[in-house]
């Protein structure tokens, strides 16, 4: 009834259909998480700096031990720069910022830069 060529062709039929439900049955148990993506845009506004206050060195007047002032909105990191090279780090307390100037001369400080993120 069936010739030697048509059972190699079934058998060889069904072989590659047992390997072709093995392997979308390994691939239906990969697990993915859901995830979002998304496009906006917000306004970036700035912040209100005021009361600035610069603290000498109480040895030599010479050298600024620290700025101080307050921020609006209060929250965020705070950095300054007053000599235009060296990035002083800030504690903001409530919009109450402190920022220590080690090593920075009255002579060099020639502008106050803030840079403030929430």
């Amino acid at each position: 009834m069936f010739t030697r060529r048509a059972i190699t062709i079934f058998t060889t039929l069904i072989v590659s259909l047992v390997f072709a439900t093995a392997a979308f049955a390994l691939a239906a148990t990969n697990t993915v998480p859901d995830t979002t993506a998304g496009d906006g845009s917000g306004a970036i506004s700035g912040y209100t700096i005021s009361n600035v206050t610069y603290a000498l060195n109480a040895s030599n007047p010479s050298n600024v031990d620290s700025v101080s002032f307050t921020i609006v909105p209060t929250t965020g990191v705070v950095k300054v720069q007053l000599n235009g090279s060296t990035w002083y780090n800030c504690t903001n307390t409530a919009g109450s910022v402190s920022c220590t100037t080690t090593g920075l001369t009255a002579l060099a400080a020639t502008s106050l830069r803030v840079v403030a993120a929430q």
